[in-house]
């Protein structure tokens, strides 16, 4: 069969914006993502990789057709934004017999922390002894692993998970935190108010055999479902959890704005009494959002006890305070 592909450099946290997109647009075909190898430049392999920057190259592919054309041009339209600002290169198209093969080239293995290991597809792996090992399908769904928030909230929650924890992940995308606090032994409640990711999340605790810690659900946590889809796509309405001191700990990577309208509700969700408070790990921002979705916390009787940071882009951990009523 002859296929249109498009393939496009990008930066690690264009690869889920990307996904995102496309999904808003209901794109069905393949999305192939392996590392950056290089330009075709005259500079060598080494030299380009060091300047480049490139993280991933991702590969589009759609059946010939008489909508080919119309299906492209709808794609580079909406590609466009993120190449103006530099998170991708305009996309090359060819005419190719067949799709980019899974378990070849196409394959990652993506070591994030002390831990955890993301792998593509069923690539075969040899895992060491404490390897916690995270297997994901490309999905549209947000968090591939490879964008650099949800690279510093696995290692925030490898710091502070532990077995028996009752955990909620708010906004659970592909599902790789799910699975991720799951594997560590805790028990976790996935929601997210948009159908592609639940969908998504399923398919990646049924893959990873971790069916019998996690429970999948379309939904909110209190004001969250009035809010909006997260991503600022269209949604159904959702139904909202009326949680009150349920979970251990919450892990949250979505938008800022969407952490600050929530405060109250994280409080209000999270375990606490008079000597201990529960844990609340938040990502998706950047640093320039951090001092907003700290004073709304604080405000409401969080107190920062960690973070993991890389390039703008940051991860907090925040415990209540001890005493505190509100």
């Amino acid at each position: 069969m002859v296929w249109m592909e498009l393939s496009l450099n990008t930066t690690a946290e264009a690869v889920d914006w990307v996904c995102s997109l496309l999904n808003e647009i209901n794109y069905t075909g393949d999305v192939h993502i392996a590392k950056y190898t290089g330009s075709d430049s005259s500079t060598s392999l080494a030299q380009d990789l060091e300047q480049s920057q490139w993280a991933f190259t991702m590969r589009l592919y759609l059946a010939q057709d008489v909508y080919t054309n119309a299906h492209i041009d709808k794609i580079l339209n909406l590609l466009s934004p993120l190449q103006r600002t530099g998170l991708c290169d305009a996309p090359v198209m060819a005419v190719v017999d067949e799709t980019t093969q899974e378990g070849g080239k196409n394959s990652l293995v993506h070591r994030i922390g002390k831990r955890f290991v993301v792998l593509t597809n069923e690539l075969p792996y040899e895992s060491e002894a404490d390897d916690v090992v995270i297997r994901l399908k490309t999905t549209l769904a947000f968090g591939s692993g490879l964008h650099p928030a949800t690279t510093l909230c696995l290692k925030l929650l490898e710091r502070y998970v532990v077995p028996a924890m009752n955990v909620l992940d708010l906004g659970s995308g592909s599902g790789i935190l799910s699975i991720a606090m799951a594997k560590l032994g805790a028990s976790v409640l996935a929601v997210d108010n948009d159908s592609v990711a639940v969908v998504s999340t399923q398919d990646a605790v049924h893959r990873n055999g971790v069916t019998e810690q996690v429970t999948v659900m379309k939904g909110s946590l209190g004001h969250g479902s009035n809010l909006g889809h997260w991503m600022n796509m269209d949604i159904d309405n959702v139904s909202s959890i009326d949680a009150t001191k349920k979970f251990d700990l919450i892990v949250c990577n979505i938008l800022a704005r969407v952490h600050i309208a929530l405060a109250s509700d994280f409080r209000q969700a999270l375990c606490h009494d008079d000597t201990s408070g529960g844990l609340l790990i938040l990502a998706g921002f950047t640093a320039d959002y951090e001092d907003a979705v700290d004073t709304a916390l604080r405000a409401v009787g969080f107190e920062a006890i960690d973070c993991e940071r890389a390039h703008e882009w940051v991860a907090l951990a925040y415990q209540l305070r001890r005493q505190q009523t509100v």
